[in-house]
């Protein structure tokens, strides 16, 4: 028996390639529409990531993850003129 979930309710990966274009029509792109789905997956992600019961090595990797990347944004100007000037 196949379910019938209607259009709005449906998920990316649930949508046929033939009904994205009206799929994508049904978003509401008003500011507050835009405002409501940015903390709908600001929420999302901290029930997953941040909010969880039990502990897990995730956290630990997101901040690792977070301080090596803004180590890397702090050191890229060095790390540029060492690249340009290693095979010279």
């Amino acid at each position: 028996m196949v379910s019938v979930i209607p259009m709005k309710d449906k998920k990316l990966l649930e949508v046929k390639l033939g009904e994205l274009p009206s799929w994508i029509l049904m978003w509401d792109f008003s500011p507050s529409g835009i405002t409501r789905t940015f903390q709908r997956g600001y929420y999302q992600y901290c029930n997953k990531y941040i909010n969880m019961r039990k502990g897990s090595i995730s956290r630990i990797t997101m901040v690792l993850g977070c301080y090596m990347l803004f180590s890397y944004c702090l050191s890229y100007k060095e790390l540029k003129h060492e690249w340009l000037h290693k095979y010279h």
